[in-house]
């Protein structure tokens, strides 16, 4: 190496330490987010919805958070998707998991729907899964509105997601803030660290936030929308309007409005209401984001915000005008988020043991890599792929029992019957799932089952 390259490296080397010392900060690993809301109108699902994920874009998304208001919720349709999957939840997993992403969880309440989906590599890297729901219809006695939340740990970053649908008509805009600060204080979580939605590092809000276009008259709202100047309508937006006086909406960062107001329309129509009410159109679907402000970041318990921070960059945000299933167009943006990885290792390493086939017992491996609270209800999974949801296990192993104390390090081989291993074969994978932390922590590499072989003789 010569002189001038041994300077000019020892100049970047100090330049970045110096970067360092002064708050700056050099992401390692980033990731793409893709986000959706739509109020459905108790709609039945399209028959596609790959424009509306966005599937073909590079680099692929690696999370993808799907938000719904007023799913079909009648009695008799609500009572039978707790018995099995909706249909809309059904779609999106039936065109997510070919594409190797895997349902991390889904919480409902009433039309309100949340779905989170990541790439099965990242499965183990996400942990402390929990959901929740705040009512706030008819005096919160009812969950037409409201919100619905998902909040886990990715890479060891906090990260929340909010749906909400908050109240209707234009002359309810100070409702709506009211209902969305009574879900932030409302909403707990079962962590010390982060029991409320604002005291994650990263929140992202959305829904039918229902906020309209105050002032401007049917005809000028209708001129700017047909010659594309929506920038005329954006100081007339009341969730604009209202971010002006309320503090804690100020901390949420929101895109651009550079598509077509997304309510109301006729249904299998781009063209907007023309029945007798003439609703004024508006933007009342929308995805906004909120990192934790470093003032607050500094008085929490573990204080790794400066030492690992995330950056939140927006990609898209627009509306998708090609679904007409419903009054609303579905709104969607795509994110990245830069981070530093506060860890990399899974919990637990799992793997098979030679051939797997029906025709004989199997043996599995796991070996505990770090601490962590493990319960007499964990249990190894066998998950076909692709898999689609996380809760859709082949066959359940329970792993520990009272004679037995997994140590760190501490080298286990379990046995399983072969009458738990399907007899049709296929691609699987193991997993070790943590009911404390209601995630799985461990996941072997794909392996093959063989088929049974019938005997003839």
């Amino acid at each position: 190496m010569s002189s001038d390259d041994e300077a000019g490296e020892e100049v970047s080397r100090t330049l970045d330490e110096a970067f360092q010392l002064c708050g700056g900060f050099i992401p390692s690993d980033a990731f793409r987010l893709h986000i959706v809301t739509w109020n459905v109108a108790t709609a039945e699902p399209p028959e596609d919805v790959t424009s509306l994920l966005q599937l073909d874009v590079q680099p692929p998304s690696d999370l993808f958070v799907i938000g719904l208001q007023e799913v079909n919720a009648t009695p008799l349709r609500f009572i039978s998707n707790l018995i099995v999957e909706d249909s809309w939840s059904h779609l999106f997993m039936d065109t997510l998991a070919p594409k190797g992403l895997v349902k991390i969880t889904s919480v409902r309440m009433q039309g309100l729907l949340l779905l989170v989906f990541a790439k099965q590599t990242h499965l183990p890297h996400i942990r402390d899964v929990q959901t929740t729901y705040t009512r706030t219809g008819i005096f919160g006695y009812w969950g037409n509105k409201g919100g619905v939340s998902v909040r886990f740990s990715f890479y060891g970053h906090m990260l929340c997601f909010l749906n909400c649908h908050l109240a209707a008509h234009i002359q309810n805009a100070l409702q709506r803030v009211d209902e969305f600060e009574y879900i932030l204080d409302t909403q707990d979580f079962d962590f010390y660290d982060t029991p409320h939605v604002l005291d994650h590092k990263v929140v992202f809000w959305f829904g039918d936030l229902n906020f309209r276009i105050a002032d401007h008259g049917l005809h000028f709202l209708r001129s700017s929308i047909n010659s594309e100047r929506f920038h005329l309508l954006w100081s007339k937006d009341q969730l604009t309007m209202m971010k002006k006086n309320e503090p804690f909406l100020q901390e949420f960062e929101e895109g651009p409005l550079n598509f077509k107001p997304t309510y109301k329309f006729g249904r299998k129509s781009d063209d907007y209401d023309t029945s007798g009410k003439k609703r004024k159109p508006a933007w009342t679907d929308r995805i906004l984001w909120r990192i934790k402000p470093k003032h607050l970041a500094s008085t929490s318990t573990h204080n790794d915000q400066d030492e690992y921070p995330v950056l939140v960059t927006q990609n898209t945000y627009t509306s998708d005008m090609s679904y007409g299933v419903s009054d609303h167009k579905p709104v969607l943006a795509n994110f990245t988020l830069e981070l530093r990885k506060c860890f990399d290792t899974p919990l637990v390493n799992i793997s098979p043991v030679g051939v797997w086939s029906a025709d004989q017992n199997a043996l599995l491996t796991y070996t505990v890599q770090e601490d962590f609270m493990s319960s007499l209800w964990d249990w190894i999974g066998l998950y076909r792929v692709p898999w689609g949801s996380r809760g859709k296990v082949e066959h359940l192993l329970h792993v520990l029992d009272t004679s037995v104390n997994i140590f760190l390090f501490f080298f286990l081989q379990r046995c399983v019957d072969k009458d738990a291993i399907p007899l049709l074969g296929g691609e699987y994978v193991l997993g070790y799932y943590s009911t404390n932390m209601n995630s799985i922590i461990g996941l072997s590499d794909k392996f093959q089952v063989s088929l049974l072989q019938q005997n003839n003789s």
